[in-house]
């Protein structure tokens, strides 16, 4: 298998959750690391530390997705942390991974609540890899987090799940834009996952977790290293010929 020692994923998003288990597996894969956050400054500098003990270089750089206009700054925070860093001046893999969910139905989301889901879920990837895409190598890689809710439906995740059905429609968009430069751009959609996602409900009604590992084919809701691995995978050689694709890592749940 090609090494893949010298390349640089940013993920977004990467202090907790699904975005820490992300940074630390493409740690894993080989990758140097850039881990955004918004406020947890500490939980990003302990996951830079869990990378550092892997053998992998990483650091943080401070990031609010839902502030487009904030991104050209953060671009040339990017270029000037990768050259005292890394010694480069470009990178390989981007993962848009920032963001909340929101629970509510048609009836209660207001108009603020359906906009701020459109700034972190939708304007987000779009104008932030409308910024990066210059800086990606050759042969890389874009991973766009959506979610098993765009496949299949609960009421109470109306605005979110919209955005993610628009984000695995700007991933094919941003796949036929990025070809021709040998850029991939696949969706990762994960299913029911033991997160701090929507206050935690997963991870910690009981009720609600056994309901959802009923209605999965392997008997179990997923837990955040389920998903990093395959976000790795997508972002390593090893994917090098998936473009465009919507990979559900959900264990089969409603199949």
């Amino acid at each position: 298998m090609t090494s893949i020692s010298k390349k640089i994923a940013l993920v977004t998003g990467g202090s907790r959750g699904l975005g820490k288990d992300m940074a630390i597996q493409l740690a894993k894969k080989g990758f140097d690391v850039v881990v955004t956050y918004h406020s947890k400054e500490k939980e990003a500098a302990d996951v830079v530390n869990d990378i550092k003990a892997i053998g992998q270089k990483a650091v943080t750089i401070q990031l609010d997705v839902t502030k487009s206009k904030s991104f050209e700054a953060f671009t040339e925070t990017l270029k000037s942390t990768l050259k005292s860093s890394f010694q480069s001046d470009t990178f390989d893999a981007l993962i848009n991974n920032a963001g909340y969910g929101l629970h509510a139905n048609m009836s209660d989301t207001t108009e603020d609540q359906f906009d701020d889901m459109v700034n972190v879920h939708l304007k987000a990837p779009f104008f932030l890899t409308q910024k990066l895409y210059p800086l990606i190598n050759k042969g890389g890689s874009i991973v766009n987090v959506s979610s098993g809710l765009t496949r299949f439906s609960f009421t109470g995740y109306d605005a979110y799940a919209t955005m993610k059905g628009g984000v695995e429609t700007l991933t094919k968009y941003q796949a036929k834009f990025l070809g021709p430069l040998g850029i991939r751009v696949n969706t990762l959609a994960p299913g029911a996952i033991e997160t701090d996602f929507g206050g935690g409900a997963v991870r910690d009604n009981q009720e609600l977790n056994a309901m959802l590992a009923g209605m999965t084919s392997l008997g179990r809701v997923g837990l955040p290293d389920d998903i990093g691995g395959v976000v790795a995978f997508l972002c390593s050689d090893d994917s090098k010929w998936v473009n465009a694709q919507r990979i559900e890592v959900s264990g089969g749940i409603f199949i």
